[in-house]
C-alpha cells in the first residue's frame, strides 16, 4: 500500500466514520482516531458485503455501497461507544 492509499482510507474512513457517527442514536464518547478506525473497518466491510451480494458492480458511484458503509459505520459506532464508555467508567 503506498502513502496515497494510506491517506486516502484515512479521508474515507474519517468521512464514513463521521457520518456514521451522526446517525447513530445517542451521545458518543468516543474520540475521532477511534471514529476513524471505526469508519476504515466498516468501508472495509461494507465494500466486501456490497461486492458479495452484487451490488457494487455498476460504472461510477455505488450510493448503495456507500449506505452499506454508513450503517455498519453507525452499527460500529454504537457498539464501540458502548465497549469505550464502560471502560473508562470502571477505571
Amino acid at each position: 500500500m503506498t502513502i496515497g492509499g494510506i491517506i486516502s482510507a484515512i479521508v474515507v474512513g474519517l468521512i464514513i466514520g463521521a457520518l456514521g457517527r451522526l446517525i447513530a442514536p445517542g451521545k458518543q464518547g468516543i474520540p475521532i482516531w477511534l471514529t476513524i478506525i471505526v469508519g476504515i473497518v466498516a468501508a472495509f466491510i461494507g465494500t466486501a458485503i456490497a461486492r458479495g451480494i452484487g451490488y457494487a458492480d455498476t460504472k461510477g458511484f455505488d450510493w448503495l455501497e456507500l449506505i452499506t458503509q454508513v450503517v455498519i459505520a453507525a452499527i460500529g459506532v454504537s457498539l464501540v461507544s458502548g465497549l469505550y464508555g464502560r471502560r473508562k467508567l470502571s477505571r
